[in-house]
């Protein structure tokens, strides 16, 4: 039988025809004692032996030929690698490879079809400049980075130099080992309610010694020198802060730049492939979908959000919202906006007024009567609560919200929310106030509220867990009020936690908490003493007298029980 012609596109003997490899399996077999049939997967490399030996001269081409078999392993199989082709007709692959080669070509010619493999200094931004006139963008305030991008790591805005924040950065590592090691050596013999130790009260002492030094007013140079740099720099430098205030004081507000610049670039100098998703969800660089709302324009007032909201998505991937403040409608764009105030006929929250002294004023809305509102009321505030879990099921809650008056309407101050029927006499399922009026005294007049309604209601009341950061924070200092403020006022002998509890009614858990955090409970002889300490409640009222903080008036509040609770 005379043998097939072989095609014009078959590159050598190692790529013949099926009868050529038929014959080569068998010889290949009887000289190798029982191996397994070669391979018929070709790499790339033998590819372009072949290709090289059909273009190749006479002479060297049957030098070429006499190697038909790819290279061999130890084990006698053909080499694989990733790279293998899976060519089931050797002619027609070549013909195919042939046939690839100019648009092949051409793909490398042109960038745009070149495989695009992301790469951390293609998503870096080397244009990137800090703000502030006459900077080089070099060191950080921390003294940790060698470039920022922001005024809150400016050394220039922050009157510094670059070494000089280095050398602040090595003093302040110094200093927190030293810390850290005394910390270790007194842990060893600590005890319950210990005294503070020497080295405690002589910080102490030298403490107050440094900020006595500072009585003395601001002399008239300090001062002539901090009004010639503010007209020469504005607003583009921090004001001159020497001489304002202790050396100690001034040394703590600086390390308290340096440590919130530090978290706020943290993020942004790390490849994200060295970033673990959950420290970047808590930092709010990536959240579910990809999709997070960085600022909402609320009123006057234009927000920065701390973490993600369960907004619809066609309105999470904006970046910006805009929210009406009176009935808390969002929206997409500012023109949206407008025109919706225009027509917007709400100047206050819905619901029954239960509270008004002053341009102040608490209202009582119920979740089933006004669901749309006391929806986007909880998709507004998990913006900044990061505990919270409760969007849509808004029945079963009460809201009461906070307002202050002027003459455009009733503007959110801040709320709280509290179960109808709760099994275990939570007064608060959750509560916020708004960025702009925090550190204001609004957040005690919401938790003194709340307290104000379970005295109404004749039962001892207590927030549902957990509290964040902010409103653990707030409902201490709550507490420490209320019981230095009785404790100031009670003239009797003997005292008892469960009457503390029936006039504050606050829960005797968080009674008990605060007495120990104030070091104001002993156990003694087998019982347990509660102490008026007389300095705690000195300094209480000094602090009350000059910060004249906001309360509440119970004879304003205009508020019954619903019914069934």
């Amino acid at each position: 039988m005379p043998r097939r012609k072989r095609n014009a596109g078959s590159s050598s003997d190692a790529t013949g025809d099926s009868d050529d490899s038929g014959e080569h399996e068998k010889t290949d077999s009887s000289q190798s004692d029982g191996n397994t049939r070669a391979n018929t997967r070709l790499t790339r490399a033998s590819l372009r032996l072949s290709q090289s030996s059909q273009e190749a001269p006479p002479d060297i081409k049957h030098v070429v030929d006499r190697d038909e078999s790819p290279p061999r392993t130890p084990t006698g199989n053909a080499q694989s690698s990733e790279s293998d082709i899976d060519v089931s007709s050797p002619s027609a692959s070549h013909d195919e490879s042939q046939n690839k080669d100019p648009s092949q070509k051409d793909s490398d010619s042109d960038p745009s079809h070149r495989p695009k493999r992301r790469r951390f200094h293609e998503s870096y931004n080397f244009n990137m400049k800090c703000p502030t006139p006459g900077c080089n963008s070099l060191g950080h305030l921390t003294g940790k980075h060698e470039r920022h991008f922001s005024i809150s790591g400016c050394p220039l805005y922050h009157n510094l130099s670059a070494d000089e924040c280095k050398v602040k950065a090595i003093d302040r590592d110094k200093q927190d080992d030293e810390r850290s090691q005394n910390q270790t050596e007194e842990s060893r013999h600590a005890t319950r309610h210990q005294a503070a130790t020497p080295r405690q009260v002589r910080y102490k002492e030298k403490v107050v010694e440094m900020r006595r030094k500072r009585d003395s007013p601001v002399s008239k140079e300090q001062k002539e020198k901090n009004m010639e740099h503010r007209q020469s720099h504005g607003t583009t430098r921090e004001p001159l802060l020497e001489n304002i205030t202790s050396e100690y004081d001034l040394e703590l507000f600086r390390k308290a730049q340096a440590r919130a610049s530090d978290d706020l670039v943290r993020p942004q100098h790390l490849p994200l492939h060295l970033q673990t998703p959950e420290k970047l969800r808590l930092q709010g660089q990536i959240t579910e979908g990809s999709n997070m709302i960085k600022t909402i324009v609320f009123g006057r007032y234009e927000l920065d959000t701390w973490y993600h909201s369960p907004y619809p998505e066609e309105y999470a991937r904006l970046g910006r919202l805009y929210v009406c403040e009176f009935c808390l409608k969002y929206m997409k764009s500012q023109t949206i906006l407008r025109r919706h105030m225009a027509k917007c006929v709400w100047k206050h929250p819905p619901g029954d007024e239960v509270y008004r002294k002053g341009a102040i004023s608490v209202f009582e809305v119920d979740g089933k009567k006004n669901k749309i509102y006391c929806q986007n009321l909880c998709l507004l505030a998990k913006l900044f609560l990061d505990h919270k879990t409760l969007y849509y099921d808004v029945e079963p809650f009460l809201f009461y919200v906070m307002t202050e008056a002027d003459n455009t309407g009733c503007h959110l101050v801040g709320y709280f929310s509290k179960e109808k029927n709760s099994f275990l006499n939570y007064n608060v399922s959750c509560i916020l106030t708004m960025p702009q009026y925090m550190r204001q005294g609004y957040g005690k007049m919401l938790i003194d509220f709340s307290y104000l309604l379970s005295k109404v209601e004749e039962k001892v009341g207590s927030p549902e867990r957990p509290l964040s950061d902010l409103g653990l924070i707030s409902y201490r200092s709550y507490w420490k009020e209320v019981l230095l403020r009785y404790m100031n006022n009670f003239q009797g002998k003997e005292i008892s936690i469960k009457e503390i509890s029936q006039e504050t009614a606050v829960n005797p858990v968080d009674i008990v908490s605060t007495l120990q955090s104030l070091q104001m409970l002993k156990y003694w002889k087998g019982k347990h003493l509660v102490l008026k300490r007389q300095d705690l409640i000195d300094d209480w009222k000094s602090k009350e007298t000059k910060r004249g903080s906001k309360t509440i008036d119970p004879s304003s509040l205009k508020w019954s029980p619903p019914k069934g609770t």
